[in-house]
């Protein structure tokens, strides 16, 4: 069970970003409400926002993209009963470090902050992923 409180704080994560944007892209709608045509497709829009709702709605896109791959691994150590702390802390940095690239991006926007914390997570993930596989060899 300790390997899903992690999926659920990227979940949080997750949920917390679309309030944001949300929150973020109220403004604008209302401002060109009944002329909203223009904005069909969201690159439309994009070009049109301030530089850091632009930053909050990359970083949302990013929030769905290998994250993925992270609630799938999680999921399928739960299942296959392979649960241990290694696991659960990989999850737990993948997790942190996440969230560190999300107040990075929405805030500073340090590129190379940002890919420190990317490649870590990232290598926290495939960590998880190599582990699994090597227990069924």
């Amino acid at each position: 069970m300790d390997i899903l409180y992690p999926m659920l704080g990227m979940i949080a994560l997750s949920g917390f970003l679309i309030l944001v944007l949300l929150a973020s892209r109220l403004p604008p709608i209302i401002k060109y409400w009944g002329d909203l045509q223009f904005a069909e497709h969201s690159e439309n829009l994009r070009p049109q926002l301030p530089r850091p709702l632009r930053l909050i709605t990359e970083n949302y896109n990013h929030v769905f993209e290998q994250p993925t791959l992270f609630f799938a691994t999680c999921a399928y150590i739960y299942m296959a009963a392979q649960t241990d702390a290694l696991n659960v802390g990989l999850a737990w940095a993948y997790v942190g470090l996440r969230m560190l690239h999300t107040i990075t991006q929405v805030t500073v926007n340090n590129v190379t902050l940002r890919v420190s914390f990317f490649a870590t997570s990232s290598a926290c993930l495939v960590a998880m992923i190599t582990r699994e596989v090597l227990k069924l060899m």
